[in-house]
This record gives C-alpha cells, sequence and structure tokens, in this order.
C-alpha cells in the first residue's frame, strides 16, 4: 500500500470517528434557540426568558430566546416547524398554536403532525374584568344584564382569533348571550380603552388587570380556572356560575420539529420541570398568577389535539375565522 493511500485511509478513519464521537455526544453539546413567536415584553417572553436561564443552567448550554412575531405566532412556528429535528431550534408557544389550526384558512404546517410536543412550563387563567360603571358587578350580574340587553354590550380583544377572543366566545356560546368583540391590534390599547370606559368587558390576565382591580378602576367578575386563585380568593370562576368544568388558560410551553429523537425530548422535558418548580420560578410564578405545569410530552399532545377539536366545534358554531 503506498504512502498517500494509507494517508487518505487513516483521514477516512479520522472522519469517520470524529463523526461517530459527535453523534454519541450527549445531547445539547452546543446552544440552543428557543423561538418565541410573539414581540418581546409581554408574559410569554418573559416566562420564556427564566426557563431559558434555568435550563441553560441544568444542561450546560446557552439557550439563546429569539423573538419571531407575525400571523399571530404562525410566522415563529413555521421557522421551528421547518428547522432540523435534532432540538437545537425550539418554539416555546401558547394557545395560538391550537387557535391557529382552527380558525385559519389556510396554514403553512400541520400543527399536530409537524410539532413534537414537550412540555408546558406554566400557565395563567383569565380575569373577566369589566367598567365600574356598568350597573353589575358580578357574573350573574353580567349574564342576567346581557340577556335583557343582548347585543348592547362589547367586549375588547388583543385581536380576532386571541385567546381571550375565542373564549370569550366559547363563553356566549355556552351561556346563550350577545356581546360584541372590539378587535384591537395589541392587548395594551384594548385594556386602555376598558379603564377609559370606551368598551365594558375584557377577558385579561391577572398579571395585566390585576393592579386596575385593586385600584378599584376595574370589577373582577371572574376567573376562568377550575379553582379560584388565591391572588383574588373573592373572586368566582365561571365554573361556580352555572358552566361547570368550562376553564381557558393562556398556557406556555416548548414544542421541538416532529421526528426530534424521543431521548432529547425526554432531556428537555426533565429539564423543564426541574426548572419550573425551583424556588426562583416558583417565586417570580406565584407573584405574577402563573401556575406551574410541567407536564409530560404525552400529556401536552393530548391537551393540544383536545384543543384544536374544541376550537374546530366552535369555529364551526361561530363562522369565525382569521386570515
Amino acid at each position: 500500500m503506498t504512502i498517500a493511500r494509507r494517508t487518505i485511509l487513516a483521514g477516512g478513519i479520522s472522519l469517520a470517528a470524529a463523526s461517530a464521537t459527535r453523534a454519541q455526544a450527549p445531547y445539547p453539546d452546543r446552544p440552543v434557540r428557543l423561538v418565541v413567536p410573539f414581540p418581546p415584553g409581554g408574559v410569554t417572553d418573559v416566562v420564556a426568558r427564566m426557563l431559558a436561564q434555568k435550563m441553560a443552567t441544568d444542561l450546560g448550554q446557552p439557550f439563546i430566546v429569539e423573538n419571531k412575531a407575525g400571523a399571530g405566532g404562525v410566522i415563529g412556528s413555521e421557522f421551528v416547524a421547518k428547522a432540523p429535528a435534532d432540538g437545537y431550534t425550539l418554539l416555546f408557544t401558547t394557545p395560538n398554536h391550537t387557535i391557529n389550526a382552527a380558525f385559519r384558512t389556510s396554514m403553512p404546517y400541520d400543527t399536530e403532525k409537524d410539532f413534537q410536543p414537550v412540555s408546558i412550563a406554566g400557565r395563567v387563567p383569565m380575569l373577566m374584568v369589566s367598567h365600574p360603571s356598568l350597573p353589575f358587578n358580578t357574573f350573574q350580574g353580567f349574564i342576567d344584564y346581557a340577556k335583557k340587553n343582548p347585543g348592547k354590550l362589547n367586549s375588547s380583544s388583543a385581536g380576532n382569533g386571541t385567546l381571550p377572543h375565542v373564549t370569550m366566545e366559547l363563553l356566549l356560546l355556552k351561556t346563550g348571550i350577545q356581546v360584541t368583540n372590539v378587535p384591537y391590534r395589541g392587548a395594551a390599547p384594548a385594556l386602555a380603552d376598558l379603564v377609559a370606559g370606551q368598551v365594558q368587558l375584557k377577558l385579561d390576565t391577572y398579571a395585566t388587570a390585576g393592579q386596575f382591580v385593586a385600584d378599584r378602576k376595574l370589577n373582577a367578575l371572574a376567573i376562568t380556572s377550575l379553582a379560584r386563585s388565591k391572588l383574588l380568593p373573592d373572586v368566582p370562576t365561571v365554573a361556580e356560575n352555572g358552566l361547570p368544568g368550562f376553564e381557558g388558560y393562556l398556557w406556555m410551553g416548548i414544542v421541538a420539529p416532529a421526528g426530534t429523537p424521543r431521548a432529547v425530548i425526554d432531556r428537555l422535558a426533565a429539564a423543564s420541570n426541574r426548572a419550573v418548580q425551583s424556588p426562583e420560578l416558583r417565586e417570580r410564578f406565584d407573584k405574577e398568577g402563573i401556575e406551574p405545569v410541567g407536564n409530560t410530552p404525552d400529556e401536552f399532545r393530548t391537551l393540544v389535539a383536545k384543543e384544536i377539536a374544541q376550537w374546530r366545534d366552535l369555529a364551526k358554531a361561530t363562522k369565525i375565522t382569521v386570515d
């Protein structure tokens, strides 16, 4: 064998050995990108950054949060759906993930087939708030007034197809009342106009509406969790008010491109769950009214399927579409 041939063979063996070493390297062995499909600054972005910091410390590699906002979360979601299924590009998403699948007339990906759920970090129940000028300050008072005055109440939302909008539509369908949705370009102006009395109602979160309730600038009518919030123990649940089982949460969790190895999914889920159970995150979650979850990939997948079916039924009943 010539010297040149021996050199080539040796080089090939070295490359093969290097490839095998990389293939066997424990995940992760380089930085992980966590895509948030919404603008920076909102509760989802804040939770993503808290979670990323804890998971980076746990797994020994940076978790880099990147905002890719637009089209109600579709732009960032499409980016991740088409990324390599290696665990290094992840999506930190919300119920927009399931709402878009049901209400949008066309999608550049299949929500159930193109993603592998990892784990939900936390969830926030919604709070129904009203302007204090209205002749009611309870949930039942709201229902009674709406039945006597169909279509006279307005409810603001961050836009058509957002979680507060479709959850309100689900509530209206179940109670048989009529309230007009007034869509805004974001949650902040929708809340500002409610406080100013330009609209009468809104589904919001404690994190954004809680201080206005404390200052008596808004009335808290009901909360959409199954149990009362320890931050607002005097506010009843919607379920208590004649709609057993009714719930609505802004959940926030990680999904990966379909085909990501199960070992990687399980490692990410375990790290996420350890993060949300840490004293630091639990303390911060408590202050914002966020409930830690930390479920399994299979539990998360079941929730996604359940919500898509629920929203598709609602879309069919209401004829609502989102473009």
